[in-house]
Parts: C-alpha cells; structure tokens; sequence
C-alpha cells in the first residue's frame, strides 16, 4: 500500500502540469475558434453590404498634364494593357488612361487621353475602373432616360434604341445588368457591338446599387433577392414592344440573371439568350477563393458561406434573410438552362475565379460558347481586347 500510495503521489505531480496544459491547449482552441468565428462574420458582412464609394486603392507619383502622362505606382492593375477610366480623389474627379508607355517593375507611365473633370495634376491617389464611358451619349446618338417599376419602386435605367432592317426601333432587346458595387455604365462597353447586331440596350439599375430604392435590410442578396428587379426590367422591355430578350450580366450581375431564368417562367418566355460576363457562377466557390486571396485559409470562405446561410446570419450580417448559397450554384442546376449562353471569362480574374465558368461551359458545352481571355483582370476584358470582345459580343447577337 505504501508503494501504491507513492506512485499515486508521483503520478499526481506528473498529472498536475499536464492538466495544466491541456487546460491551457483548450483555452487556446476556444479563443482560436472564436477569432475564426469572428473574422467569418465580418467577412460575410463585407460581402454583402454595397460599397457605394470604392478604395482609392493606386498611387499617383507623377501627373504631367503637358505630356498627357500619369506615372502610378506599379500594381497588377497598373500595368494592365488597354484603356480604362481613372477616378481619383474619392470620386470628385475622372481621367481616361490609354495603354502603358513603360514599366520599369516600380512604376508605371500610361498615356492621359483625357481629363473629363476634377484636377488631376493636384491628385494623389485614384482607382482604375473598367468603365471607360460616362453616359449613354457617348456611345450612341440616340437615348432615353427611362424609369422601372421594380417591387421596390421607381429604377432609373438607360434605354438605347437599335433599328432593324426596315428601319424602325428593333424589337430584340438585350438588357444590361451590372456587377456588384457597380452602376449601369458598367454595360456602356456593349452598347455598340449590340446596336451594330441590330439589338437596343436596356441598362438598368436594381435594389441597393446607389440609384434604385434600397431594401429594408440594405444588404445585397448576391442574386437571391435582386432578380426580382430584373424580371421587373423585363416586364418594362415587353411592354415597350420587346419580342425577343438577351440577359448580359457583368460579374454579380451574371448571378442575378442566371437566378433570373431559373425563378421566372415569365423571363423565359422572351428568353432568347444569355451573355455573362466574369460571372459570379459559384459563390462558395467564391467565397472560398477570395479567403485565399486575403492570406487566409480557403476553409474560412466555407465560415463565410455558412454564416450567410444560416438563420442567425441574418443578426451576425444585417441580412433580412438567410442567403441560399445552393440555389445561387449555377453549375448545379445547369440543367435547367435551355438557351444558348456566350461566357467570356479571363484567366487571372482576380476577384472571380474563372472555375466556376469552366464547370459551367463543361456540364453544358450544347448550349454554353465558352471564350477565354488572358491577363484581362475581372470586368475589364474589353478594355484589355476591344476588338476580340467587340466583335464577340456583336457576332454572337447576330447569329441570334
């Protein structure tokens, strides 16, 4: 007994520290989990809530105006090749930048080719965007501000007639739907190829985007709520004499019009088509993505997902409801689509990984003309190959 109850004793001086550290290991993990948990909330807040003033996330080092060059600091979206707008000074000015003069690794010179308002010489940072135009005016000699009636009431949107063989208004529309924490220039860029194909362009505004009525919660519904807006444009389009209707949707806006031919069998009567462009196809896949691209571990964007979709999410992200991810899989319920599809997509999206895409084109290669751009960034394959999409876009409608 007395062996017994020494090595009892040792036994309990040995437990003691381990207990300890376990207890410690324990304390670790709970507040590991809780940071994690943290970090998911407010990433999925972030995503769904509009940013309706975007980062001025490039450096200005040098602007002479005299010789129409800026030099920027150099950055993946700096060095990009083609024409793109410059904002600058939160917003209150814009420029238009031609292509790279030269790129030493550190900085970068481009071409001004204009300066439309604000002082550029006095800016010190700006952010480049894929929108090149500024209005509707600046692509076609004829248009209309036009108001939609959308669930939540009146929509601005922009309507640019085509005219068909016999000269009058042409009664194929195709209707602009624009990316997230974008506006309706973001589909100026297709105005012309579609005016040229004999179609009239449709560019509308929906919930939250800054210019049509917000929602109760001010949150975007990544697709799931936004759709209704555009079964409203649709409705619009008809009632102005549309016969046969394209859906082209820029990023964000690609998910609303694919939700859009999944959910209404109204849009689907007049349904002659469907473009996208850098779509969001999969938002898991998404999510998942974009952790990685924050230095983070991709099962934080799995976090994210389930916070936008579980009940709870709605308190964690303002959110009036829980978001769907699984309807919102494009690739999943592929076999619901009946149209044929032109999907433009570049390989270093950046934002939007060109997976989804290819899953897309894959499991529906019968309907779906899958193109592939190169260097090209997110939205901006336009700006990088003018002619390519140009005459993509135009050609597709055509063969319409």
């Amino acid at each position: 007994m007395q062996l017994i109850g020494g090595v009892m004793s040792r036994v309990d001086r040995a437990i003691g520290p381990v207990t300890a550290v376990l207890g410690g290991v324990a304390l670790v993990g709970v507040a590991f989990v809780a940071a994690a948990t943290a970090t998911a909330v407010v990433f999925a807040r972030r995503v769904v809530r509009p940013e309706l003033q975007r980062e001025d996330d490039q450096r200005l080092e040098r602007v002479d105006l005299a010789a129409r060059e800026v030099q920027l600091a150099a950055s993946d979206d700096a060095r990009m090749r083609g024409r793109y707008g410059l904002w600058f000074e939160h917003d209150s000015g814009y420029a238009r930048m031609g292509d790279v003069i030269d790129d030493d690794g550190h900085h970068v010179r481009r071409r001004i080719e204009s300066v439309d308002f604000g002082r550029l010489d006095r800016a010190a940072r700006g952010r480049i965007s894929g929108w090149y135009h500024l209005g509707p005016w600046e692509v076609a000699e004829r248009y209309e501000n036009v108001v939609i009636d959308t669930p939540l009431g009146p929509a601005p949107a922009w309507f640019v007639p085509a005219t068909d063989a016999t000269g009058a208004v042409s009664t194929d529309w195709v209707i602009q739907v624009h990316g997230r924490s974008a506006k309706r220039h973001e589909g100026l860029r297709a105005v012309e190829p579609a005016r040229e194909a004999g179609w009239s362009t449709l560019l509308i505004s929906y919930r939250n985007d800054g210019e049509a009525p917000e929602s109760e919660d001010r949150r975007y519904g990544l697709g799931g709520t936004e759709w209704e807006d555009l079964v409203a444009a649709v409705r619009f389009a008809v009632a102005r004499g549309a016969r046969r209707i394209v859906l082209m949707g820029w990023s964000m806006g690609g998910s609303i019009s694919l939700q859009t031919v999944f959910r209404s069998a109204e849009v689907r009567e007049h349904l002659v088509g469907i473009i996208l462009e850098s779509p969001a196809v999969d938002w898991a896949d998404i999510l998942r993505f974009q952790a990685r691209a924050l230095g983070w571990p991709a099962e934080l964007g799995g976090a994210v997902a389930r916070v936008l979709s579980a009940p709870v999410g709605g308190t964690l992200t303002g959110l009036a409801a829980p978001i769907e991810l699984e309807a919102l899989d494009a690739v999943a319920r592929a076999d619901e689509l009946d149209v044929p599809v032109l999907l433009m997509h570049s390989e270093d999206d950046g934002f939007v990984p060109i997976e989804g895409s290819r899953r897309l084109a894959a499991v529906r290669a019968d309907l779906v003309q899958f193109e592939v751009f190169d260097d090209a960034r997110h939205t901006k394959l336009w700006n990088h190959d003018p002619d390519r999409w140009t005459g993509l876009v135009r050609d597709w409608l055509a063969a319409r």
